[in-house]
């Protein structure tokens, strides 16, 4: 099942993720019928005290009219706790547990996405519905027939060209390369996936291109990437965390060090340090995320979360990340 979430509430680690939509999944996750747009926007207003995305009920109308099932905004069990649920997608197997997945970098881009997936699916019964939910922003992002009157051929083509970068299109034609046996062209784009400008604070990226120069038989190069992704949030990476350790070559150290960074004595040697004390329980909210995303036990792990924040001053994440239904 996939799962779009929202807003991003952080830790350090964390800040310099902007609003996105995710891909999250979990055995454990329950949706309610009954939920609207205008439960996501009232609880992205009133609990996680963010300002919505302009757009966010257009996308919602049109996730419902697809077949997603539209969730509550806090039915989190199971997720990890930084995010809002928006949908469900019963069409696709797909758990992720580890983490989450980005969909699109905001909502007008994934928008503008399901509007050309409508128009170049012809058996699409449910193409006009989607373009009259998307309303005056749809008209404005695209209109029918401008992928054929492109004159580009290849879908993903269009969207890297026309709409966006997505990560999943990338990814996608980096293994297109390596199917055409064209290992120069895929390092190529693999490279291009990381630059910092394109998926800030994302570690999946370099994830992805270590994995490449894996393949191509560049084990030093990969292991430097793999070292550089786990600098990023675990819970970005799009994996597992050991299968991107083994391509690190670090066994268990990285896990230790962080569990030892969260330990009274850890704390107490940062504070020693000179470390303020409210970056000291933000630092270990980070690093809370980082290990629960190694197991996908992110409902252990809220509580002490949520009392990181409120020993920060931060009341109103601490509220945002203990709601739930």
């Amino acid at each position: 099942m996939k799962i779009g979430g929202g807003v991003v509430y952080g830790a350090p680690r964390a800040t310099a993720l902007p609003k996105l939509l995710f891909s999250h999944g979990s055995n454990r996750l329950r949706c309610s019928a009954t939920s609207s747009s205008t439960d996501h926007v009232s609880f992205i207003k009133d609990v996680a005290t963010s300002k919505p995305p302009q757009n966010l009920s257009q996308l919602m109308k049109m996730l419902k009219i697809r077949g997603d099932t539209i969730m509550s905004p806090g039915a989190k069990q199971g997720l990890i706790p930084i995010v809002i649920p928006l949908a469900r997608n019963n069409s696709v197997v797909e758990v992720r547990k580890h983490g989450v997945w980005l969909l699109a970098k905001n909502v007008d881009q994934l928008i503008h996405r399901i509007l050309v997936e409508a128009d170049t699916e012809n058996s699409s019964e449910n193409s006009d519905e989607l373009f009259h939910a998307s309303g005056d922003l749809g008209e404005k992002l695209y209109a029918k027939g401008d992928f054929a009157k492109s004159q580009i051929s290849n879908l993903d083509v269009y969207l890297l060209k026309q709409v966006g970068l997505f990560p999943d299109v990338l990814e996608r034609k980096v293994k297109r390369h390596f199917e055409q046996g064209d290992h120069v062209s895929a390092m190529v784009t693999g490279e291009f996936y990381t630059k910092k400008e394109h998926f800030p604070g994302f570690a999946r990226p370099f994830v992805f291109n270590a994995e490449v120069l894996l393949k191509v038989g560049r084990t030093s190069e990969a292991k430097d990437a793999a070292r550089g992704a786990l600098k990023s949030p675990w819970w970005t990476l799009g994996c597992k965390y050991e299968e991107v350790a083994n391509i690190a070559q670090w066994d268990d150290e990285q896990i230790e060090y962080f569990k030892e960074k969260v330990s009274e004595e850890g704390k107490q040697e940062d504070l020693k340090k000179g470390k303020a004390p409210a970056q000291v329980v933000l630092d270990e909210a980070a690093f809370l995320l980082d290990l629960a995303s190694v197991d996908g036990t992110w409902d252990e792990c809220v509580e002490r979360i949520a009392e990181c924040y409120k020993e920060a001053g931060l009341n109103d994440v601490a509220t945002f990340i203990q709601y739930t239904d």
